[in-house]
């Protein structure tokens, strides 16, 4: 137990960017490569994210380490490159100790300090570490630095830059590959009509046309497969490279042997080479740019962000970056701007809109003392806050970082594909080679361009492309579209899992119901009036901190009466409270009070009794020594509680609501929203029991809890649902946080678990379609290399587009 709390106290994570991946088997090798690495506790490689994330141990390894690695198997990081002009330094030791400070800093991975230029160049991971905070240590360590202007430029999309390069690629190799294809399709005697210049059937012209595309664009392949096969290890790279290159050389061979013959040419595979590479590129393309999508949700979230912040500095006003604001900033909020941070009003009143976070279209009324939330909007007061989280602290940095996590992750079904694509390979050699013999000893002795173009046919079509993409590409929809209504699943394996569940259980407080109490009803004997009691009550009660006090005095404050002071007033713990208001005696509590004043309520009892069955805090109110009537609170249900439960039913799953309150007011709760399970009076490590319980009788149990006391329930469930207006702690132990509230989110995260699931099994029946029924069909000859190498191309973007369809869901 002591090593393993050990390993994780030291543990780390760090997330990097990796460029030259093709398919499934790259991001197998460089997980691999990287969980044999010692102090690496986890390496996860995401295909369609392009991107690694690894937890390691500091005091083992170094970033820079992990670098390595992945360099050496044959891949590359994406990094930023930052250059800082610094002041204060004295001597070679305030360099050195910059450059040490900087290279501490996570996700830094080289530093290096010039004295006499007074300068740092820092190469760093801009998902780990800002220029803001490279900054912050300069000065920290007794410095000045400041980013140098030229190389402030904005963040760099890696992305679209290779978009780009590939374009550019495309358009060469079809240029070139135009008049190969035209010299191809004239061979065929249904289009013996179409002119053929006489020059594109000479063999040199087609060489000199294939040879760029092959090795110019193509040396992307030959690069990628000898790494591959330095490696040990096979990859598409090496099937587009085997395939192609056998069609180029046998062509080769035959225009070497045709010098000095006078026979016409036509047994050539140039275009074949060179028509595949141009259709792989093309599939490429469209694959690259529909991965793009797929991480929209997180641009949306982004986007959300304010871009600067006006804040008091120094006794001063300025606007400042985002990036700059500070704990303990005061911020100005203008009507219609976004709050730029968390924080605290501190002077000022208006109404927010936080629909972003929690789907409530209505402003909600802000005050002095009252919280905002970084990315809501300031509607019509102008606002003073205390920032109390920035940057990575605030609630959408979080959730945006929550939303990452989950579409870097792994679901368990990916398992099978990544143990397929890294053998798959292999395989398809020896099924591309088998072929090649049947043909050219059994099917067509002799005939080696037959048997090199089935040859051919088979390494292309069996490309494990969509293999490799058809599990995290609906991972990063599902995940991206989930968010977008409110739904935050921390993993892959927690968005598998959702679809499996068949229990739910609630907790009441805050879940069920809204967690805080409310004025219910007022029952007043004649002769008084209600509005004269209430005066009074409320005058009394607002000397009170208890919370049902609080909601009594909020209550008739919203019937719209004015409350006076007291003159006197007295809490009797257990009893209630007794005050003098205008001269008048007043008494709030229990049978108990009544009867120590001697106050008669025979009248009351019956109707008590039933507020309580109800699930009510009935308390009565006395005025000068006579019974004037009864009031009551209850922590009120939530307005959608009723059909979320009823949703959850039609879906089949039990619903079970879990609390600590007494037998009666959980059945009267549970009884109002139309649950017919009711565990009750549990103390708070019970919960958790209950849910071993549930698990033992071999259910998938789903726990929904808001408070500190559901951590251990959640942590323990199959999957635990934090109701995101809950504590942190709460939100920490769960797999799913629920931002809204609702408890129909419940309903929609299954809802949206089933569907990526589904969509998940038909992207692998496809992929798996595409290669188990093309490889026969090539091996066959029913398939021509051009046409399998189209085939190839599109199968992932088919994949990519169905994964896509999720960001279209509504719930």
């Amino acid at each position: 137990m002591e090593s393993a709390k050990s390993k994780e106290t030291h543990s780390k994570e760090t997330n990097l960017q990796i460029t030259g991946m093709t398919c499934a088997a790259c991001a197998i090798r460089i997980e691999k490569g990287l969980n044999k690495l010692e102090g690496v506790n986890q390496a996860s490689v995401n295909l369609a994210l392009e991107k690694s994330t690894v937890s390691y141990d500091p005091k083992i390894i170094e970033v820079a380490d992990l670098h390595k690695k992945i360099e050496d198997l044959g891949y590359g990081i994406v990094s930023e490159k930052a250059e800082f002009s610094i002041t204060g330094m004295t001597c070679a030791a305030c360099a050195t100790r910059i450059e040490k400070g900087l290279n501490k800093l996570p996700g830094v991975t080289n530093a290096n300090v010039n004295l006499a230029l007074e300068t740092a160049t820092v190469k760093y991971n801009p998902s780990e570490v800002s220029i803001v905070e490279m900054v912050k240590k300069v000065q920290n360590l007794g410095y000045n630095a400041s980013l140098k202007k030229e190389n402030d430029q904005e963040n760099v999309d890696h992305r679209a830059i290779e978009i780009e390069k590939q374009k550019g690629k495309f358009t060469f190799s079809l240029i070139l590959s135009i008049p190969l294809l035209w010299a191809m399709v004239t061979h065929f005697e249904f289009t013996s009509f179409i002119y053929m210049p006489e020059m594109f059937m000479n063999p040199w012209v087609q060489l000199a046309l294939a040879t760029p595309v092959q090795f110019v664009v193509g040396k992307q392949f030959y690069v990628g497969a000898y790494k591959a096969l330095r490696n040990k290890s096979a990859n598409m790279d090496v099937l587009v490279a085997l395939g192609t290159s056998a069609a180029y050389f046998y062509s080769l061979y035959l225009s070497i042997l045709s010098i000095g013959s006078k026979e016409k040419m036509t047994e050539l595979y140039f275009e074949t080479s060179a028509v595949l590479i141009t259709l792989i590129l093309l599939g490429k393309l469209f694959e690259a740019k529909a991965k793009g999508r797929s991480s929209e949700a997180i641009k949306k979230l982004m986007g959300l962000q304010a871009k600067t912040a006006t804040i008091l500095r120094n006794g001063e006003e300025k606007e400042i970056p985002i990036e700059e604001v500070e704990v303990g900033d005061v911020v100005y909020i203008k009507p219609g701007e976004k709050v730029p941070v968390d924080g605290e009003i501190i002077e000022g009143r208006s109404a927010l809109d936080e629909s972003m976070l929690t789907g409530e279209s209505i402003p909600i009324d802000k005050t002095v003392g009252d919280t905002v939330i970084g990315a809501t909007i300031n509607k019509n007061g102008f606002l003073k806050i205390k920032a109390t989280k920035v940057g990575r602290d605030t609630a959408l940095a979080q959730i945006i970082k929550v939303v990452e996590e989950a579409q870097g992750s792994k679901a368990p079904i990916q398992r099978l594909a990544d143990k397929i694509s890294g053998i798959f390979v292999p395989i398809v050699v020896g099924v591309a080679v088998l072929t090649f013999l049947i043909w050219y000893l059994w099917v067509s002795p002799g005939d080696f361009a037959a048997a090199l173009e089935k040859l051919i046919a088979v390494l292309v079509i069996a490309c494990p492309c969509a293999l490799g993409l058809a599990t995290p590409t609906s991972i990063m929809a599902g995940s991206g579209r989930s968010a977008e209504y409110g739904i935050l699943f921390k993993g892959g394996e927690h968005l598998e899992t959702t679809h499996r569940i068949d229990t739910i259980i609630l907790d009441k407080t805050g879940t069920v119901t809204n967690g805080t109490p409310e004025l219910t009803d007022v029952l007043v004997k004649q002769p008084f009036t209600e509005k004269q009691v209430l005066t009074l009550v409320g005058a009394a009660e607002k000397n009170s901190e208890h919370p049902l006090a609080q909601a009594i005095v909020q209550g008739i404050k919203e019937k719209g009466i004015d409350l006076p002071s007291s003159s006197e007033f007295d809490a009797i713990p257990g009893y209630g409270i007794q005050a003098v208001v205008n001269n008048k005696k007043v008494l709030i509590g229990t049978r108990k009070l009544m009867k120590e004043n001697n106050i008669a309520i025979n009248d009351a009892v019956t109707t008590m009794d039933e507020l309580e069955r109800n699930g009510k805090t009935a308390m009565l109110m006395a005025i000068d020594n006579y019974y004037a009537g009864i009031i009551a609170v209850a922590d009120t249900i939530k307005d959608t509680s009723q059909r979320a439960v009823s949703r959850l039913k039609s879906m089949g799953l039990d619903v079970i609501m879990i609390t600590g309150d007494n037998q009666q007011t959980a059945d009267a709760i549970a009884k109002e929203v139309g649950i017919n399970h009711v565990i009750a009076e549990v103390l708070p490590e019970g919960k958790a029991e209950e849910v071993k319980k549930l698990q033992q009788q071999g259910k998938t149990v789903a726990m929904v809890g808001d408070g500190i006391n559901d951590a251990p329930a959640l942590a323990l469930a199959d999957i635990g649902m934090a109701i995101g207006t809950g504590t942190d702690v709460a939100m920490e132990a769960a797999d799913v946080t629920l931002i809204r509230g609702d408890l129909n989110s419940i309903a929609d995260a299954i809802y949206m678990s089933k569907k990526t699931i589904r969509n998940i099994k038909q992207n692998l029946f496809w992929a798996f379609g595409y290669n188990v029924l093309g490889i026969p069909v090539a091996a066959l000859g029913f398939l021509a290399p051009w046409l399998a190498g189209a085939a190839m191309a599109f199968s992932s973007v088919s994949v990519v587009l169905n994964a896509l369809r999720l960001q279209k869901v509504k719930l």
